[in-house]
């Protein structure tokens, strides 16, 4: 490799992956010796390994305005993991760690408690990594009017995925009219703050661990009635987290057209593989690392 290849390299690695500090640093050795100048490609690299590639494909001469981002280079299963740090203990400096991790593993969202919105939006500024925020969370009891406020102050400080918690009380009180306009108001104040560039999801908590068939079916349909986007199976706080049986129950009542979050007790590779062969899209852990670090040793699959 000559001194100009390596240069265009730095470029599109730069470009890919905001290494400015290495960067400069390798440009000022781009006329000293060979091993030195390859020391900010080498880096990048690994941390595309990191992420779980095991072969590159580079073309020198394209140009770098074109070069695609980093998260295009991840791993699938790594873009449909939201990130997540839900506990009570959590610490700002456990966000910060949080928002580093889902930066170098690119996953799609980190899920943090309304109060580490504004450091999450801070932390991901510039990425392709979301900020998810939780609504009513974890016992979904709190009024309609009280979620919408919370998503539309969730939206202003930087969120643009809300994980509401359904009413389960309602739901089993048989008043599904609440129960459905209690997601229509999270609905409401997404649909009213989003934009064509900064689109806001929403995903219905349903809390299946409390629910019968029955009422996940109902909860599924009213979710779906008030125009969310997606289900999602568990708070993880509550007797139990997602199963596989819930994730295809869920799938075969909404069908193709929306969502469904696998979440709770996802701590492996081979969980969250499972949960999307049953129909999962996405997934919430807080063991994500440890789960993509496992996905280069399965490279044939496909999601």
């Amino acid at each position: 490799m000559n001194r100009q290849e390596r240069k265009r390299i730095i470029e599109r690695l730069e470009a890919r992956h905001g290494l400015q500090n290495q960067v400069v640093e390798t440009r000022d050795a781009i006329h000293s010796e060979p091993s030195q100048s390859d020391d900010g490609v080498h880096h990048a690299m690994r941390r595309i390994v990191d992420a779980g590639a095991a072969r590159f494909g580079i073309r020198v001469d394209e140009a770098v305005p074109g070069s695609i981002s980093a998260c295009e280079l991840a791993p699938p299963l790594a873009r449909m993991i939201d990130h997540t740090a839900l506990k009570a203990e959590t610490s700002e400096k456990q966000i910060r760690q949080l928002c580093a991790e889902a930066r170098q593993f690119c996953f799609a969202s980190v899920c943090v408690n309304p109060c580490y919105v504004d450091v999450a939006a801070d932390e991901l500024s510039g990425s392709d990594i979301a900020v998810c925020t939780v609504i009513g969370f974890p016992l979904g009891a709190t009024t309609s009017f009280v979620k919408g406020a919370e998503g539309q102050q969730a939206i202003r400080d930087g969120a643009s995925e809300l994980d509401m918690v359904v009413n389960v009380g309602f739901l089993k009180s048989q008043r599904y009219g609440d129960v459905e306009r209690d997601v229509q108001s999270v609905v409401d104040a997404a649909r009213g703050m989003s934009t064509p560039e900064r689109p806001i999801l929403v995903k219905v908590i349903l809390e299946t661990a409390l629910l019968t068939d029955e009422e996940k079916v109902i909860a599924c349909v009213l979710a779906q009635n008030a125009g969310a986007d997606y289900v999602k199976t568990s708070t993880g706080f509550s007797t139990g987290g997602a199963t596989a049986a819930d994730v295809a129950l869920m799938r075969r009542v909404v069908g193709a057209g929306m969502g469904v979050k696998a979440s709770g007790g996802v701590r492996s590779r081979e969980d969250a593989e499972a949960m999307i062969a049953h129909g999962a899209t996405r997934i919430g852990a807080s063991a994500s690392v440890e789960i993509v670090r496992n996905i280069a040793a399965s490279s044939d699959k496909t999601y």
